[in-house]
């Protein structure tokens, strides 16, 4: 797997360290990396505004400038698949973590082998992220990448996938979910939904990023919310 991964962080101690970390990392895998290091949220948003392949984060947190908080929530915007994981010395900031899709927390000093693994799920995201939902919509082969997929509906004979697009084919939620990864869960007979995208999980209802309230039945409160635990 070929990575390019950005350590973004105004201390060159740390980021230095966090690249010996990374070589380190590589020794023990067959993945191939490239490593960027920015000292400001600034410089890498300036390098980002042309290059967007990037496929990891490592974010500080408390930087002179703009913060990592607030870089994150820029990238969000237009980027929800890079893999965001924060490197800070205080844990008050989790809260606002969630709310930019980040996928961990690393405390400093950083630990190798929770970095390890760390990058581990972050490289089994991105292959998730390969994954895709071949069909045919109005006599149309379409490919859509799961990670596009907010929620699916049923509704007697045919699903509706929505996505930044609505498709409507002819098939059993049984038989799309089949083609699901695990960051997709049922919220009962009628719905499956992306967790990328959940804002909330009440006890009635999931509320979406976008606002969009999805039923749960009941029986599924409990077994959402451990998904929910174990996907973030």
């Amino acid at each position: 797997m070929n990575l390019k991964i950005i350590i973004c962080d105004d201390e060159e101690q740390q980021s230095s360290f966090i690249k010996t970390l990374l070589n380190e990392y590589i020794k023990q895998h067959t993945h191939s990396i490239e490593t960027i290091i920015f000292p400001s949220a600034e410089s890498f948003l300036f390098y980002y505004a042309e290059d967007k392949s990037a496929d990891i984060i490592l974010l500080d947190i408390e930087m002179s400038g703009m913060n990592g908080i607030e870089l994150a929530r820029q990238i969000r915007e237009s980027n929800h698949e890079i893999q965001i994981i924060f490197i800070t010395g205080y844990m008050e900031y989790i809260a606002a973590g969630y709310d930019v899709e980040a996928l961990h927390y690393l405390l400093k000093p950083v630990d190798s082998k929770k970095l390890f693994s760390v990058l581990d799920r972050a490289c089994e995201r991105l292959k998730n992220r390969e994954k895709v939902l071949i069909f045919s919509s109005n006599g149309e082969t379409i490919r859509l990448p799961l990670y596009e997929i907010k929620y699916i509906e049923v509704m007697r004979n045919y699903v509706t996938l929505h996505a930044d697009n609505e498709y409507i084919i002819k098939q059993t939620l049984k038989e799309v979910e089949s083609k699901l990864d695990h960051s997709f869960q049922r919220t009962g007979r009628s719905y499956i939904v992306n967790l990328h995208y959940v804002k909330k999980i009440g006890k009635g209802t999931i509320t979406l990023k976008n606002n969009t309230l999805i039923p749960i039945s009941r029986g599924y409160y409990e077994k959402l919310n451990r998904a929910m635990i174990e996907y973030f």
